[in-house]
């Protein structure tokens, strides 16, 4: 049984848009966002190449199931 009193337990995905030879983005990756946004994932955080482009993109979820015996 969940306790009402913890903080909620998160889940993180992490994604790399895809790249052609030239390592630039190759495609828009909107149908694997939207796959994941189907399973419950939302876009927290973009983690770009310090000379410009997205290297990462990074979702979170609430966790399905909270185990008793997590931190």
């Amino acid at each position: 049984m969940d306790d009402p009193d913890s903080p909620p337990r998160w889940e993180y995905e992490i994604i790399r848009p895809p790249r052609d030879e030239t390592k630039k983005e190759a495609a828009n990756p909107k149908a694997e966002i939207n796959a994941l946004a189907a399973d419950g994932w939302r876009l927290v955080e973009t983690i770009d190449y310090s000379s410009g482009g997205t290297k990462y993109m990074v979702f979170e979820r609430p966790c399905a199931e909270q185990s008793e015996d997590a931190p």
